[in-house]
């Protein structure tokens, strides 16, 4: 007899329904076999259900037994088809009846039959949504990552045995219901704002690069607040949209990183890896790909802490997805697309003592070379794709010890910065774009037209700094976001001027 029962495989981060084929038959000797292009953890599938099977009351069949998941041409990874094999087994075998059609089957099995975590809930969840699958049976621990998107047809379950209960008829399974999305309202970060003496050009440059999504770069001496500086800027970003709640949970879905009592990801992210990383760790890859760092911190901040640590391939890879918002992982099986659109932040010493023309009690030891050397470890197309490059002097000693009078602290600014991302949306209303940054040169002319003044002080720019064109156009859209924390609906000469103070040369 052979079963048929729909299940679910992720790929990049869609879904793919894969359609489980089970025949038990009498004829030849007893063995079991899953083909189909699976992976390990697909082989390792036979194990686990047969205990399942056992230890959940059911007799495993001392048959040949043959699973097939098709398409049998797509490659296959992953736990997530140990139940639909199971169910499909206990059909074939006429230990169950039930009609499955119209359904989908996903979740890991333990070996006393109960289901275990399952990656990638929520991107099949939207699947069987779109797809208008009546059901879909999943772990009971997902449920609540499922239950994000309003989707009536989730049926949680515990076990192999409860779910034979419930097409049994001998118990009832409650639907989940549909979590309403609230946004976050109390924030509670481990870094303020008013915590840092000094450094208020760093802090302005903070609240733009904030309130516009545009990448920037703290350079100065070790000690001046870099990092201290960088890791307080969670605390000033405007609060996450449902969209874009569900794109960053669907992503870490697909990993594995969620957490079962509270899926749906409220907060930016914000990544910080080390610089020994290597380039599919920050990028994505493997021989079957998976998001790296930069999709993790999808509409988010990836901290880049010792910029010219790196290695050179693993900043040079930041091109693309800086540029488009988005990484392409080729391999020979196929090419798979990850979103990217993440406000990079990176932190870097102008040598390698760190004290290159710091004229304090420090006195750089480093030879010309040396320096050379040091600051050719960032490509110029990877800084002409900065928006703000930020000096970030020592901070002086009597403001260390000197009492603070009336300082900012995250929630004011985090205000001004949410007041302007509502600006944009109101702007990019009808466009598939969310934050200055994120504008193509036809939306610069459509949206930031610039005055004669204007103009003439661009042109003075390109000549005087040496601008490039994307450096043009970074200015222009520095300066929106200006003009957008004022609340003023037009660029001014004011506005451009600023801007152009975050556009300098740096030392090559």
């Amino acid at each position: 007899m052979i079963a048929k029962i729909t299940s679910c495989v992720t790929v990049g981060l869609d879904s793919v329904p894969i359609e489980v084929e089970v025949d038990v038959t009498s004829q030849g000797l007893s063995s079991f076999a899953i083909v189909g292009l699976g992976d390990k953890a697909v082989e390792e599938a036979k194990e686990r259900v047969r205990s399942a099977i056992k230890n959940s009351g059911f007799d495993f069949p001392s048959h040949r037994l043959t699973v097939n998941l098709a398409p049998a041409d797509l490659p296959k990874e992953g736990v997530g088809f140990d139940l639909a094999i199971a169910i499909g087994i206990l059909i074939a075998s006429g230990q169950m009846s039930f009609d499955f059609s119209g359904s989908l089957v996903v979740g890991e099995l333990s070996l006393d039959g109960s289901l275990r975590n399952t990656p990638g809930i929520l991107s099949i969840a939207l699947f069987a949504k779109e797809k208008k699958y009546q059901k879909l049976f999943l772990p009971e621990v997902n449920a609540k990552e499922a239950a994000i998107i309003s989707y009536r047809g989730i049926f949680p379950i515990k076990s192999l045995s409860h779910l034979f209960s419930f097409v049994s008829k001998m118990v009832d399974i409650e639907k989940t219901p549909t979590e309403a999305f609230h946004s976050v309202s109390n924030f509670d970060f481990d870094f303020d704002l008013k915590e840092i003496k000094g450094q208020e050009q760093a802090k302005r440059a903070l609240e733009i690069c904030a309130a516009g999504g545009h990448n920037i770069i703290l350079k100065g001496p070790p000690g001046s607040g870099k990092t201290l500086l960088a890791k307080t800027l969670p605390s000033i970003l405007p609060q996450m949209t449902l969209t874009e709640s569900l794109d960053v949970t669907k992503i870490y879905s697909i990993c594995g990183l969620l957490k079962n009592d509270n899926p749906l990801i409220k907060y930016r992210p914000f990544r910080f890896p080390h610089h020994t990383i290597s380039h599919m760790g920050l990028v994505g890859g493997g021989q079957h790909p998976k998001p790296g760092e930069i999709s993790l911190a999808h509409r988010g901040v990836l901290f880049l802490d010792e910029l010219a640590e790196f290695p050179r391939l693993s900043l040079e890879v930041l091109r693309q997805p800086l540029e488009d918002g988005v990484i392409s992982i080729s391999r020979v099986k196929g090419t798979l697309c990850f979103p990217a659109k993440f406000t990079l932040v990176a932190a870097t010493n102008p040598c390698p003592c760190g004290y290159y023309k710091e004229e304090g009690k420090h006195h750089c030891i480093c030879s010309p070379g040396q320096i050379m050397r040091y600051q050719k470890r960032i490509s110029g197309p990877l800084l002409d794709r900065i928006d703000l490059y930020v000096e970030v002097p020592p901070v002086e000693v009597e403001k260390l010890t000197e009492e603070q009078g009336i300082v900012e602290d995250s929630r004011t600014v985090r205000q001004r910065v949410q007041k302007a991302r509502d600006f944009q949306k109101e702007r990019f209303a009808e466009e598939k774009l969310i934050t200055n940054a994120e504008m193509k040169n036809k939306h610069v002319r459509k949206y930031c037209p610039l005055t004669s003044d204007g103009v003439d002080i661009l042109k003075k720019a390109v000549y005087n700094l040496g601008l490039s064109a994307r450096g043009f156009q970074k200015v222009i859209k520095v300066a929106r976001t200006i003009a957008d924390l004022a609340g003023e609906k037009n660029i001014d000469i004011n506005h451009l001027g600023e801007a152009l103070q975050y556009r300098q040369k740096v030392d090559r």
